[in-house]
């Protein structure tokens, strides 16, 4: 009896504890979050057949909440309206950039044989203008004939960044031929969020396209980058991606480093880490990789010892996926400067309280 009693108030301890948490923070900016959508006349996705055949796509579907049968039924809104509904009930979090995805281009257009997903900007920005929490992170392939005016439309359009994963976009961001794409950049001011480390979303990768030493080029001239995941997994060069990324933080003070993903099941301990390197001091990011946040690749109980089994309890019965995912990443010491730091970043005026 005593026993029950002692888990009772243990359990109730940790529901009140996260609450209070959770109404003590925010108002956060969300600056990774992707979208998805199916191919249908005129919509302009794309998905290649290994993709859709993968076990992998659907496990994300089953993470977004809907099957393939009903985002065919009531088309691919659905997917913004419940990321938007999901942020709307957040304690924390109060806008989220949802991201476009371009594909990889041969002879300066789409190459479907070499494209898993394409997530068209005009998509994305439709989706970000229904939702006044939701803001629109373009993707442009540089290698495009028409990058410029691709890149022009979506600043035009309230792009607040431009997202790259160059493993699956067949970017090479050191590439001397995307001077002229990287001038317009920095003249916008959009930033560049590049995946940088490993890439196991998609089925195939080039993962030396996604080596952080190559993003000197756009640093050099001007481009504030954003280093997706801090280069948490991955070698190259017999380095691994976050030693290969830290030199550029000492060099380059327009790099910063998204913490998205960096509290995943292949990410352990990783955090903890990145939080005490000096070199990172001011320059760290809030973001989840929506909808990857979710058990089993998420749970605060694969971070006991790091934190009390108490504390991970508490984070656990956080009802919300935005203010579990702070709350996580707050209780591994993350500051409060980080959750901020979008805002000012993208040129973004925070909610008002």
């Amino acid at each position: 009896m005593k026993g029950t009693l002692l888990r009772l108030a243990a359990a109730l301890l940790g529901l009140a504890a996260g609450a209070a948490a959770a109404r003590a923070e925010g108002p956060y900016l969300d600056v990774h979050c992707h979208l998805a959508c199916l191919p249908r006349p005129g919509s302009g996705c794309f998905l290649s057949e290994r993709l859709r055949r993968s076990y992998k796509f659907k496990i994300y579907l089953r993470f977004l909440g809907v099957s393939e049968a009903r985002l065919r039924e009531e088309g691919d809104g659905i997917l913004a309206d419940r990321l938007s509904a999901e942020i709307e009930r957040s304690r924390t979090v109060r806008k989220a950039v949802v991201l476009a995805l371009d594909g990889a281009v041969k002879d300066g257009a789409l190459d479907e044989e070499a494209t898993e997903m394409y997530v068209p900007n005009e998509f994305v920005a439709e989706q970000a203008a229904r939702h006044p929490n939701l803001l629109f992170g373009a993707s442009v392939n540089p290698y495009r004939k028409d990058a410029l005016e691709r890149l022009r439309w979506a600043k035009e359009h309230g792009a607040v960044l431009v997202k790259w994963i160059p493993s699956i976009m067949n970017i090479d961001p050191s590439d001397p031929a995307l001077e002229a794409f990287y001038k317009r950049l920095a003249a916008y001011g959009l930033p560049l969020l590049v995946h940088t480390g490993s890439e196991r979303t998609f089925s195939s990768s080039r993962d030396e396209l996604s080596d952080p030493a190559r993003l000197e080029l756009p640093l050099r001239l001007g481009v504030t980058v954003i280093a997706a995941h801090l280069a948490s997994t991955g070698r190259q060069g017999g380095q691994s991606c976050y030693d290969r990324l830290l030199p550029l933080f000492r060099k380059y003070p327009r790099l910063f480093g998204d913490i998205s993903a960096t509290t995943q099941i292949n990410r352990i301990g990783f955090l903890r880490k990145a939080l005490k390197e000096p070199a990172l001091k001011g320059r760290l990011v809030y973001g989840t990789d929506w909808p990857l946040q979710y058990f089993p690749v998420v749970s605060p109980f694969y971070h006991v010892g790091a934190i009390s089994w108490g504390r991970a309890l508490q984070v656990s019965r956080i009802a919300n996926a935005w203010d579990r995912d702070a709350a996580l990443k707050k209780a591994l010491g993350t500051p409060e400067e980080a959750f901020a730091a979008g805002w000012a970043l993208l040129k973004v005026a925070p909610p008002r309280p």
